[in-house]
């Protein structure tokens, strides 16, 4: 199979068992996707798949050849932090951290998808990213900072 991960192209064979978020993890050490319930329900193992978000452990990995995979690993370049990964910074929308790549990585979607969303939208595209930490104000509070900051970037 290939895919293009992060923005780079790989080819490589994997079992018809193995999972997205277990090549992710052992293949390429790319841990920012976490296994929580592993029923695909938490959120914590969200990637973008050609842009949309998906849980990385009920994707079986064949199920991406051809397709372009995109982990947090992946967003910001070259030492600088994408703007939703600065908001986050910058309104303390995380605490443990367990959640926060999935978050992030849906709240790029909706962005992309929808660059003015209200608060029930945002709450909508966030409903499968579980967090036990923040009581959520300050995720939604992140996603206005995004909003507002559509280029601002800080060093990482």
């Amino acid at each position: 199979m290939a895919l293009t991960l992060n923005g780079k192209t790989h080819e490589l064979a994997v079992a018809p068992n193995i999972v997205l978020a277990d090549l992710l993890r052992d293949r390429f050490g790319l841990n920012g996707c976490k296994v929580g319930c592993d029923e695909g329900a938490c959120g914590a193992c969200t990637v973008l798949i050609d842009g949309v978000p998906v849980a990385g452990c009920v994707t079986f990995a064949f199920a991406v050849d051809g397709r372009s995979v995109i982990t947090i690993e992946g967003l910001g370049r070259a030492g600088v932090l994408d703007r939703v990964q600065a908001a986050f910074l910058a309104t303390g929308a995380f605490q443990c951290g367990f959640c926060t790549s999935g978050m992030i990585l849906s709240i790029v979607a909706l962005l992309a998808h929808e660059p003015d969303p209200d608060d029930e939208t945002i709450r909508d595209w966030l409903g499968g990213n579980l967090c036990r930490c923040t009581g959520y104000r300050q995720i939604v509070d992140a996603v206005r900072h995004a909003m507002r900051h559509q280029s601002a970037e800080i060093a990482r």
